[in-house]
């Protein structure tokens, strides 16, 4: 109902409305949280004392406003102070907490492209491939990035001090902020050395340590069968998660001009060493890497295996259970 007020009505019906949203906040407060109440009303007196000083105070006619427009407008100001708070806080566990920092491994095959999207979503952290932070490293013309296209310009391998630098530079960005996925770094037991010296420099450290677990002779299967969207990293198998375009010709195997990716509609491709003879190479190099980082971190209390082994829902509800907090 629309009311026409006097000064004196207005600064009234500014106090009846303080009052309510008072109270308000008080039934829903702890007695531990009555400060924020009283804050709460502190700012719907204000913003109704703002709203009587631009539409009262200031020269004008007779104002009509309604209530419910009035509550609005205190309202506004409350969820404008509350979203403030709230801000502050992520800030602060930003900023004084510990980073969820995973690493995350696992043999060609294991699923380690299927989960790592996942993991990323539903943490709301990036996954860091080293190959994707060299290649833009060297294309915004960083000083780590330069000393890298030096190297690779004369033909050398990038040191392990670049792969470092280039990941410090990378984590500094805002959406590293609360943590990140480390996928294809460290992949010896000296950058796992490396990796740990720069994030105590930073004032953090790697909370989580994933693996997973596929035996070797199951491996074949899955890797000669895989098509990955090479932008993305999302990847797909011919028999276990084939996509949505796949058409097989007479000899049962899929026609390459097929496959197209879900999402986007764009060609997949299969990597050059996803092949049984190359696999072999492979396999024997993972766990003579991976084996000296998993028993480096293993003291620390944050290995996790997860079983890779059987169906995707339960290869994820290892993954969740091993990310929690506490997680034994």
């Amino acid at each position: 109902m629309s009311l026409s007020m006097s000064n004196t009505a207005l600064r009234n019906t500014v106090r009846r409305v303080a009052t309510r949203q008072f109270s308000s906040a008080a039934s829903k407060s702890s007695a531990s949280s009555s400060n924020n109440a009283a804050l709460l009303a502190g700012v719907a007196t204000l913003g109704g004392l703002i709203y009587y000083n631009q539409q009262v105070a200031a020269p004008s006619t007779a104002l009509e406003q309604s209530e419910d427009a009035l509550m609005s407008t205190i309202k506004k100001s409350v969820d404008d102070h509350i979203a403030a708070e709230i801000e502050a806080e992520k800030q602060k566990f930003a900023t004084y907490w510990p980073r969820s920092i995973l690493i995350l491994f696992g043999p060609p095959g294991a699923g380690k492209g299927t989960h790592g999207p996942k993991i990323e979503d539903m943490m709301g952290i990036p996954q860091l491939s080293t190959g994707d932070m060299l290649r833009a490293a060297v294309a915004a013309g960083t000083e780590v990035g330069k000393k890298a296209k030096a190297v690779m310009a004369a033909g050398g391998l990038v040191s392990d001090d670049i792969v470092v630098g280039i990941i410090r530079d990378r984590i500094k960005e805002d959406d590293c902020k609360y943590g990140f996925i480390l996928d294809g770094f460290p992949r010896t037991l000296v950058q796992a050395k490396a990796l740990d010296e720069m994030l105590a420099e930073e004032g953090a450290a790697v909370t989580k340590v994933v693996e997973l677990n596929v035996p070797d002779e199951v491996l074949e299967e899955r890797i000669c069968g895989r098509w990955i969207h090479k932008k993305s990293g999302r990847s797909y198998h011919v028999k276990y998660a084939p996509p949505k375009s796949m058409v097989t010709g007479d000899d049962g195997k899929p026609v390459a001009e097929s496959m197209k990716d879900d999402i986007t509609g764009e060609a997949l491709m299969q990597r050059p060493d996803d092949t049984a003879t190359a696999l072999v190479k492979r396999l024997g190099g993972y766990h003579s890497e991976t084996v000296p980082i998993l028993e480096h971190y293993a003291p620390k209390g944050i290995v996790k295996s997860v079983n890779a082994n059987q169906k995707m829902d339960g290869v994820w509800g290892e993954i969740l259970a091993a990310l929690a907090r506490g997680a034994k």
